[in-house]
């Protein structure tokens, strides 16, 4: 086992690495920016090591400046958390040149699933179900019409580089698709360096539904169930559960047979999430696979009572993985508590926490790196903890949340919470039957305050 790991991360995953190997009795370094001096996994890390100024490209991007830290302080591994460096092929192989156990997949497995078009055509060899489109990457304007022909209108185009919903754009009939073809090849380049561009058929009421994979060295990959995430706010998730509202147990289990033949295919090694969308017809097919960690794994945590990251060092450092066990009967939800106003078209909102007092109570989890007086730095993502709520079904989940809603107080800054109380007393919510365009509708109206 591994004596001493730096965390090429901030924030709240630091934090969340930091826990897990203080259990293990592994040292810890913790890396941070000038922006983060003062932050919780600087103070709860072993050691601590300054990389550079605010901005990501001089500190949590800066290879050069992770590697000497690690080899300054003597690491036998890295762990890279979710974000920046995590699926990152060039900086998995820059810790193996330097004898440091990258936690996570090597370069080429990176690199096989992290071109979309590669990917999807990893996935059809391998037997997974695919969305109808392009094999590759399109070759031509005219190349995509006669796709887009044969697979049936409504088509997207898609940046094989892309996230986030960069370099998308769906086309409904033949004569648009001169004006997407140039307008997602120019976002996609400016965004990636990268306009390449691929067509699928566009799915019907989709659905976001991912599989958790675990695979060791030994050859041993199993499947975790799966997360709804279809609760989206342009591509960037705000709700995941398990189960999936929908979901049938047979229809799960060829989601997850599905998932592990897709690591097996490549090779997978580590914690990694094969991600679908799931039709109003009941058919799945595959998206994408995230090679890391995910910000829902503790939705996984609660339902199959397993640390998923003592999962990822233990494979990490060679040990083998038997079949997990899920808790028949328990649901679990995740809300992202994001500094952002929401009745403002969910702008970021930076600052001085004034007041923090986290909800607590059975079966709620909250994970986080804020606290009274923190300040919340402008140059990084906006989330800043994540409230996990478990029960014994839907409802009873839904109910909890609401209340350790209400219990959450975070003053000095506008948050998400507000939307997700309104979110919780939403009837079709409720009901779990949406799809990923759930919130172009939704009446996101801020309450009127009483007058005293």
């Amino acid at each position: 086992m591994f004596k001493k790991i730096l965390i090429a991360n901030r924030g709240e995953v630091a934090l969340r690495v930091i826990r897990t190997c203080r259990e293990m009795k592994i040292k810890t370094v913790a890396v941070y920016s000038t922006a983060d001096k003062d932050s919780l996994h600087v103070r709860f890390a072993d050691e601590a090591v300054c990389i550079g100024p605010v901005a990501s490209s001089d500190s949590y991007l800066n290879m050069a400046n992770i590697i000497s830290a690690a080899e300054i302080c003597g690491v036998d591994a890295i762990h890279p958390g979710y974000g920046f460096l995590a699926e990152n092929a060039e900086f998995s192989q820059l810790c193996e040149d330097h004898g440091i156990k990258f936690i996570g997949p090597s370069a080429h497995v990176i690199n096989s699933m992290g071109d979309k078009s590669t990917a999807k055509d990893s996935m059809k060899k391998a037997g997974v179900p695919v969305v109808p489109g392009s094999d590759g990457l399109l070759e031509s304007l005219e190349q995509a019409l006669e796709i887009a022909e044969d697979a049936g209108y409504p088509v997207l185009l898609k940046a094989t580089a892309g996230g986030g919903g960069k370099g998308m754009r769906k086309v409904h009939a033949p004569e648009e698709m001169e004006d997407a073809w140039n307008s997602a090849r120019a976002e996609s380049g400016a965004a990636f360096g990268n306009d390449g561009l691929y067509l699928e058929k566009f799915v019907e009421e989709p659905r976001h539904v991912e599989i958790q994979v675990m695979a060791d060295q030994h050859g041993n990959v199993y499947h975790l169930g799966e997360r709804d995430c279809t609760i989206q706010r342009r591509h960037q998730k705000l709700v995941e559960e398990s189960p999936c509202p929908v979901l049938t147990p047979e229809k799960r289990a060829l989601m997850g047979e599905a998932a592990v033949k897709a690591a097996q295919f490549v090779d997978y090694e580590g914690a990694g999430t094969v991600e679908f969308l799931f039709d109003k017809h009941a058919n799945f097919y595959f998206m994408e696979m995230n090679t890391r960690i995910q910000v829902e794994h503790p939705v996984t945590e609660e339902l199959f009572d397993v640390d998923l990251i003592k999962e990822q060092i233990r494979v990490a450092a060679g040990e083998k993985i038997e079949p997990y066990r899920r808790i028949e009967g328990r649901c679990s939800m995740e809300v992202r508590i994001n500094a952002e106003d929401v009745f403002n078209d969910f702008r970021p909102s930076p600052g001085k926490i004034i007041y923090f007092h986290k909800p607590g109570g059975h079966n709620v989890r909250v994970d986080t790196h804020a606290f009274s007086g923190y300040m919340i730095p402008p140059y990084y993502d906006s989330m800043i903890g994540k409230l996990i709520i478990t029960g014994n079904s839907r409802e009873d989940v839904i109910n909890r949340m609401e209340r350790a809603l209400d219990e959450f107080i975070v003053e000095g800054v506008k948050t998400t919470i507000p939307f997700h109380q309104l979110l919780m007393k939403d009837e079709t919510f409720q009901s779990g039957v949406y799809s990923t365009a759930f919130l172009e509708n939704f009446d996101l109206k801020e309450p009127v305050k009483d007058e005293e």
